[in-house]
């Protein structure tokens, strides 16, 4: 079965401050890469419907959704932080990447498709459970495993988070949750600064040295394997960050598109061992226009089981 893409036209609106990292050519270079790579042919793609207010109360608290709902910008600019700030386009952009999510575990529970990969923004994984940051309102990732669990009464499912920053948010809304294990690599130390001191026993946090190669991170996740074995997951979601990538000024690290189809490659083999091939991925870093779109076609191929050429 053919990969879904699941993302919104709306996730191009949202736009903060000029020279922002976090910018809607994000998502036109992954589009390009998909048409110029042949993959809009094999793949799937879908337009997501937005997220309902009920499915981000399983996961964010409701004053925290009220407060956004409440004060998102008709002009102007709301800031949450000096990364993070709402214009008038963000809310239905952040709601639409959410319900990609969404969308994704239903497309994969139902067998439509074996895997998914969802290029939305903004992204989610430094949303807290009460608190936007890090570029992050909704978390896109934990929303879609509370979606996973309250509709397909789901008892093990794997969040994989490979940015180069640690997933915090993921970490805030999902720790000492039983049906929900987290394993995050970051660069360490490095925003948001956390992540590396003791976990409850559902996080495996893997704290990375500032110049870590390609071959270093491969033999440091390593260990992430065994683990998700034994836990022998019902589904695999990603947190898909690509900032570890050598061409991303905004880390150390020296990833190649390589190194990210390898990553893909064993979740997959995983997926297929216990979770029916199940996977889906939503993007969250990733700032170096000039290879973003080739590095997201590389985890692409990963899913669909297709060689890097």
């Amino acid at each position: 079965m053919s990969v879904a893409i699941v993302s919104h036209p709306l996730c191009l609106e949202h736009v903060m401050e000029d020279g922002h990292p976090e910018c809607p050519a994000r998502l036109n270079v992954i589009n390009d890469q998909l048409i110029a790579s042949g993959l809009s042919y094999v793949c799937v793609q879908y337009q997501s419907e937005k997220v309902t207010q009920e499915q981000l109360a399983d996961t964010h608290d409701s004053d925290y959704i009220e407060y956004l709902l409440e004060n998102a910008p008709k002009q102007g600019v709301l800031e949450i932080d000096t990364d993070t700030q709402m214009m008038p386009k963000t809310l239905a952009a952040a709601q639409y990447a959410a319900g990609a999510g969404v969308m994704a575990v239903d497309l994969v529970m139902s067998g439509q498709h074996r895997a998914a990969f969802c290029p939305v923004r903004p992204p989610g994984h430094h949303a807290m459970k009460a608190q936007a940051m890090g570029f992050c309102f909704f978390n896109n990732v934990a929303v879609a495993a509370m979606h996973a669990i309250k509709t397909y009464d789901l008892q093990r499912i794997v969040i994989v988070d490979f940015d180069v920053h640690h997933g915090n948010g993921t970490q805030d809304i999902v720790q000492d949750n039983e049906k929900i294990m987290l394993c995050s690599s970051f660069q360490h130390p490095f925003y948001p600064y956390n992540g590396y001191e003791d976990n409850a026993a559902n996080i495996h946090n893997i704290a990375l040295d500032a110049q870590t190669n390609g071959c270093e991170y491969r033999i440091a996740v390593e260990q992430w394997f065994k683990v998700i074995d034994d836990y022998s997951p019902q589904l695999i979601l990603i947190s898909a960050g690509f900032d570890g990538h050598i061409s991303d000024a905004i880390s150390s690290h020296t990833l190649l598109d390589t190194d990210y189809h390898w990553i893909t490659q064993q979740l997959v083999k995983l997926a297929d061992k216990h979770a029916q091939g199940r996977v889906v991925s939503m993007l969250e870093g990733g700032y170096a226009i000039s290879s973003l779109g080739r590095t997201a076609v590389a985890h692409i191929k990963g899913l669909l089981k297709a060689e890097l050429h």
